[in-house]
């Protein structure tokens, strides 16, 4: 808090701009000149927060990480900004003019949900927190939308707000929960939350077992360039019991309905890798149907055609060798055909895509990508490279 506290000071702003874009093999540097004219803790807390700005980039933005104030815990727990926006168009175009955004972190849904014109009831028990939400409402001019309130969010009541979005704790003393009940608060009372709301999103870790999805909610899967980032369970959507998932930039969106899983057939020209939040989402058939193709594996997500259907929702490669799993075979190959730059993807394989590169040596101007993979049962290699 007292850190924070200094750097909200005229002279605390100050001197965060001039550490902006410090290097960070220069800080003692700097650290050691700054000292001679401000506080050390002073330095110290503009040098620490200028490196949290510098990580934040990538999720914020520069502009905005530029003039935001951040933890280390909020750096890595807080939602990407485009997943943030893309879940604040979903509550405007759902008619939501008021959220009770619980357990708030440093503001990020927060600060998504007022630029969408949505009224935000902002809370967070740490103290800290609370305050770098409060401050990053104020630096980006949103403190007119947004209410910091630090408080238990388990005692605060949301009557009266159009919808409520919880995003619990999912990192503990000993690194990530898995336990949908160990979140902070539970997923349980997140849910009771939920169905006492108008409307609701509870944001949860992708990986959730989707039987413990509750029947009144529509679960959507979203990823950001290919990188799934997380689960949102909806609740009065108007789609209970479905499932989609939700490719950023875009959006593109894709419903499951309800297909029975893809026949397993022979390996065609073009094998299909299907996007992360569709496999997490279970909509493979749905990808199958849509490219006219089947399951190299029945227990495998990868998608194998004999015609190039382009498709958002996997990339498509080209496939020009089948092998069985012999490292002398591909070496020989790889050789053969030049190949310098070698793409590892595996699935089904406990072959690290490192051990296969140092075991394969690849040397020479081309380029080409293996999958370590099963057909059929059976493991197998698969030569091929991007479509075209």
């Amino acid at each position: 808090m007292n850190d924070l506290a200094l750097l909200l000071t005229p002279e605390g702003r100050a001197l965060l701009d001039e550490v902006r874009d410090t290097d960070p093999a220069r800080e003692l540097a700097v650290a050691t000149r700054l000292r001679r004219e401000h506080p050390a803790d002073l330095v110290s807390a503009a040098l620490g927060q200028a490196r949290l700005r510098q990580r934040a980039a990538a999720k914020f933005g520069a502009e905005d990480a530029g003039r935001m104030f951040f933890t280390p815990n909020g750096v890595e727990q807080s939602t990407r900004a485009s997943v943030a926006a893309y879940r604040a168009d979903r509550m405007k175009d759902l008619g939501v003019t008021s959220v009770a955004d619980l357990c708030c972190g440093i503001g990020g849904d927060a600060i998504a949900l007022a630029r969408a014109g949505i009224r935000v009831l902002a809370v967070d028990r740490d103290p800290l927190t609370a305050a770098a939400a409060r401050a990053n409402a104020a630096a980006l001019g949103l403190d007119g939308l947004i209410e910091v309130r630090e408080a238990d969010v388990t005692e605060v009541s949301t009557h009266g707000y159009d919808a409520v979005f919880v995003d619990p704790a999912r990192r503990g003393g000993r690194g990530r929960i898995f336990d949908p009940e160990a979140y902070s608060p539970p997923l349980s009372w997140a849910v009771e939350t939920a169905l006492g709301a108008p409307r609701a999103a509870l944001k949860i870790a992708p990986g959730i077992p989707h039987e413990a999805v509750p029947a009144e909610a529509e679960a959507e899967w979203i990823s950001d360039g290919g990188d799934v980032k997380e689960a949102v369970l909806w609740f009065g959507s108007g789609a209970p019991g479905t499932v989609r998932a939700t490719l950023l930039p875009g959006p593109r969106t894709l419903p499951g309905r309800g297909l029975p899983d893809p026949e397993v057939r022979p390996v065609g020209r073009y094998l299909y890798e299907p996007d992360g939040a569709v496999i997490r989402a279970h909509l493979v058939a749905e990808v199958a149907e849509e490219v006219g193709g089947g399951l190299l594996d029945a227990t495998i997500a990868y998608v194998t055609a004999d015609a190039l259907r382009p498709t958002p929702y996997a990339t498509a490669y080209e496939i020009t060798d089948r092998l069985p799993f012999n490292v002398k075979r591909l070496k020989a190959l790889l050789r053969e055909r030049e190949v310098g730059v070698l793409t590892v993807k595996k699935r089904g394989s406990a072959v690290e895509p490192e051990e296969l590169r140092r075991k394969v040596k690849p040397q020479g101007p081309n380029s080409a990508t293996v999958f370590l993979t099963r057909v059929a049962g059976a493991p197998t290699m698969l030569l091929g490279h991007p479509a075209r």
